[in-house]
């Protein structure tokens, strides 16, 4: 079952069992893909690439908006979008640890042949293909920062 049917399948449990934070997450997704199905030159088709693409977009939304609500004493608002944020998460392939992701950035310096800071945009370009969905791209740009600063 490729992820859109997922999420179909998934807002008819929600439905039934009257959970509104996982509709609204669930329907929100549903409306993106739709979106990105009947996009000019989608012809129709949503690879899970694509949906996973989309939901890790969503999380991120999710997680700045309620960093804003957090900042503006919204915290009713802020805990909305963390729990929607949560639910969308658990499409999303298991997360990098900080070591894990320490581990993979080396390989990929390795591989790239980096010497130094200066060669951050060659790194950063694997390796955002690489982690797409398993890490956020400031985690990702933070670790590579970091490692090619010491090196």
């Amino acid at each position: 079952m490729n992820l859109f049917d997922q999420v179909s399948e998934d807002i008819k449990k929600a439905m039934l069992a009257r959970d509104k934070v996982r509709l609204e997450a669930l329907r929100g997704a549903k409306k993106e893909f739709l979106e990105a199905k009947t996009a000019k030159g989608a012809n129709g088709e949503l690879s899970d690439d694509q949906a996973m693409k989309i939901i890790v977009k969503m999380v991120k939304q999710r997680k700045e908006s309620a960093k804003i609500y957090e900042d503006n004493n919204r915290p009713e608002l802020a805990g909305n979008e963390l729990a929607e944020a949560a639910v969308l998460e658990e499409y999303l392939p298991k997360q990098l640890s900080d070591e894990e992701l320490e581990a993979e950035v080396r390989a990929v310096i390795a591989e790239t042949g980096a010497t130094g800071p200066k060669d951050m945009g060659k790194v950063m370009g694997v390796a955002t293909k690489r982690f797409a969905g398993r890490a956020e791209g400031r985690a990702v740009s933070e670790a590579v920062k970091r490692i090619l600063n010491s090196l």
